[in-house]
């Protein structure tokens, strides 16, 4: 064993460091004795530290068990950097050529390789295997030791043919380190890589540095542009379920104005690289990216991680959330949450063997508590992980700094402990909820519960609330979830307690995501400037006069309103208005922006963010392959039917495209449905008489008996088209 002076001097030798962190000295004791260790270490704690030092000191190779070639790499260069000597570490997996699986071979036979990261795959192959047995192994390291278990965030199959290799190549001293794990998955792999004795070390998982907020997700690329336009110059992540969504948002950001990258496994290994490269030597600011991306990836001013949807686990949240502010510094994680996002990933579950669907929704169901609670976000996380958050307020999440409202809970909690006992623990919550509220459904029905004298005995409440007194009493430590059997609930001895001698208890109320509905209202009337609107309406009318078109036609009452909202001061900023698209904008709006920014300038206004927010096409690919199909003259019902769309729904695509300014010739239809009478009449009503482009006003006019409703809104697209645009 190193003598503690001499790691102090290993220590400042190989990487320049006086001191070490945390528990760091003491896990290299450990491994330096012989022993088996399992390190709980969370993001920036240091983790890679506690297998590179012992292995520059130990005589031979280290093995590093890694899951991500990107990973591997990173380490590698890091650990070269701080050598003279390249060979001391390299990497062993399928992007190298075979002349460099020589060169790596021959270095670690030669004694120079210190540290050899290789991929689980990799490790199984029959001739790496048979390499191995010839060097002289110091100990190995299963590095994101998480991955082996099923109830981790990041399961990998793979990774459970650990053991029987390492038993096969022969026998060291093992380490197993991971940034995240609840104690089911601490035990799940220990068990699994057969080290039940070894040394646990495990450091808090609390991030005081970090600030933990929870958003409704109504419009969230442009609440993540606020953020952003705000934080000019920091660092971000921006982390999306999805690879279509992880394009559609760097490219939305980039058109913005922001420097943003996407990231993905989808996209070729050298594009990857160079956005990850470019993102570590600051050369943009943001990157947008499924899960794939930051295992491992050791860039320390990270200043914001968003989710613009919610994980699928609390486990891959907080380790998401934990690349940001690793210096110790800023960081804000801001996660945008809607229910529908999460019966989304329950429909992806389908099909997948029944364990995985259970495990799946258990670990959903922690998210969703974690999203809807309204107490301490650093108190769910933590308990999550086992530990016990004592503050009453942590002053870093959004339900400390905005409290939610209080209620008294003893008698609810009371009535929870004694109808999870009645039920002999052998229920979850949903079911427990279910009997509280008197909801007959099937499951109820099937156990007889609806008979039960306890059945709707809490109907005074609602489901919000059952869930906010079980979740909370979950963190109070007066029920255990037992996530064995999937969430069956179970009285703790503080439960009993509290059941024999209940008191006085505060409990707050969830947050309610449901009546939060998204904004369908474009032009956003509650705050229109009404001295603006009225003189964007003189204008408009003028110009009607001079180029002899009804002044619907430029533009309409919500397309002028939504311009006395967002102040848009440009004609890029125009186009992005409702109803006005690039050619209305480029053929009427030079003397609108003109007004609008003399107006803006003369009342020193301060325009709102949410204005700068260009979309990346004003035209949808449904929009685009209607006009196409329009080009080809085929008729409009066989376009409503080939796109799945009922014909009315067709016509409002069509109302949406031309009012944008675009023109569309659908007179080849017009022909064939429609007397040429009807139509000239029609047509010749909103050139000359009609004040507005009301449908309604038009029927009133021309009279319902002679006129239908159909009729009258192809000839408007028809007119609009040509006249307008």
């Amino acid at each position: 064993m190193a003598k503690q002076v001499d790691l102090g001097a290993h220590l400042k030798r190989h990487f320049g460091f006086d001191t070490f962190k945390g528990n760091q000295e003491d896990v290299i004791n450990n491994v330096l004795k012989g022993n088996d260790t399992f390190v709980l270490m969370p993001t920036g704690g240091g983790k890679s530290l506690c297998y590179q030092l012992p292995a520059l000191i130990l005589p031979g190779t280290a093995i590093i068990i890694s899951p991500l070639i990107a990973l591997m790499k990173n380490q590698v260069d890091a650990m070269r950097n701080f050598s003279e000597d390249n060979g001391i570490a390299h990497f062993l997996n399928s992007s190298l050529t075979k002349t460099a699986i020589n060169q790596v071979k021959e270095d670690i036979l030669d004694g120079k390789t210190k540290l050899l990261y290789v991929a689980p795959e990799s490790l199984t192959k029959e001739e790496n295997i048979e390499f191995l047995k010839q060097v002289d192994i110091s100990f190995y390291a299963v590095d994101e030791a998480h991955c082996i278990s099923e109830w981790g965030h990041d399961f990998r199959p793979e990774y459970r043919r650990i053991r029987p290799i390492i038993s096969e190549i022969g026998e060291s001293p093992l380490m197993a380190l991971t940034a995240t794990a609840t104690p089911k998955v601490q035990h799940d792999i220990q068990k699994n890589l057969g080290m039940l004795d070894a040394m646990v070390f495990k450091s808090s998982f609390n991030r005081p540095n970090l600030f933990y907020e929870v958003r409704p997700k109504v419009h969230p690329s442009k609440e993540i542009i606020k953020i952003l336009k705000n934080n000019v110059g920091k660092s971000g992540i921006i982390y999306c379920l999805s690879r279509k969504k992880v394009e559609e948002l760097a490219e939305t950001l980039v058109v913005n104005g922001i420097k943003a990258l996407p990231y993905h496994a989808g996209m070729d290994a050298s594009t990857r690289a160079k956005n990850q490269d470019a993102f570590l030597m600051e050369e943009t600011d943001v990157i947008v990216a499924t899960i794939a991306f930051g295992m491992g990836i050791d860039k320390p001013d990270v200043r914001i991680v968003m989710h613009y949807d919610i994980p699928k686990s609390l486990e891959g949240y907080y380790q998401e959330t934990g690349r940001a502010g690793r210096d110790g510094g800023e960081g804000r994680c801001i996660a945008f949450y809607s229910y529908k996002d999460i019966q989304k990933l329950e429909k992806f579950m389908q099909g997948k063997p029944l364990a995985e669907q259970e495990i799946g929704k258990q670990l959903l169901l922690e998210t969703v508590s974690y999203a809807e609670s309204s107490i301490c976000r650093r108190k769910t996380l933590l308990h999550y992980f086992g530990e016990k958050y004592t503050e009453e307020n942590c002053e870093t999440c959004d339900n400390c700094v905005n409290p939610k409202e209080e209620f008294e809970a003893k008698d609810s909690v009371v009535k929870v402990l004694k109808t999870i006992i009645e039920f002999k623990e052998r229920f979850k919550s949903d079911h427990i909820i279910n009997i509280l509220i008197g909801n007959n459904n099937t499951a109820i029905k099937s156990y007889k519960h609806n008979e039960h004298p306890l059945f709707g005995s809490g109907d005074e409440f609602d489901d919000k609330h059952w869930n906010a007194v079980i979740r909370q009493s979950l963190v109070r430590g007066f029920i255990i979830k037992d996530i064995e059997t999937y969430g069956l609930l179970h009285i703790s001895k503080k439960g009993h307690e509290f059941l024999k001698k209940p008191e006085s208890i505060m409990m707050t109320k969830d947050h309610d995501f449901d009546t939060i509905e998204e904004d369908t209202h474009t032009g956003g009337t509650a705050a229109v400037d009404n001295n603006l609107f009225s003189m964007l309406k003189d204008l408009r009318k003028n110009l009607s006069k001079k180029l002899n078109l009804p002044p619907f036609v430029i533009f309409q009452d919500p397309s002028l309103e939504a311009m006395s909202t967002y102040y848009p001061i440009t004609i890029e900023e125009l186009q992005n208005i409702p109803g006005v698209g690039t050619g209305k904008a480029n053929r009427f709006g030079k003397d609108f922006v003109k007004l609008i920014a003399s107006h803006v300038e003369e009342n020193e206004i301060d325009r709102p963010m949410d204005m700068v927010v260009k979309s990346v096409a004003n035209k949808s690919k449904m929009k685009i392959s209607i006009i196409q199909s329009i080009d080809r003259q085929m008729p409009l019902d066989e376009i409503a039917s080939s796109k799945g769309m009922e014909m009315d729904d067709l016509v409002k695509e069509l109302e949406s495209i031309v009012y944008s300014g675009t023109r569309v010739n659908i007179d080849y239809y017009i022909d064939q449905v429609m007397d040429e009478d009807i139509r000239d009449d029609i047509f010749y009503y909103f050139k000359e008489e009609a004040e507005t482009d009301e449908i309604g006003a038009a029927l009133d006019e021309l009279g319902e008996d002679s006129y239908s409703e159909e009729d009258i809104r192809l000839v408007r697209i028809k007119f609009i088209s040509e006249v307008g645009n």
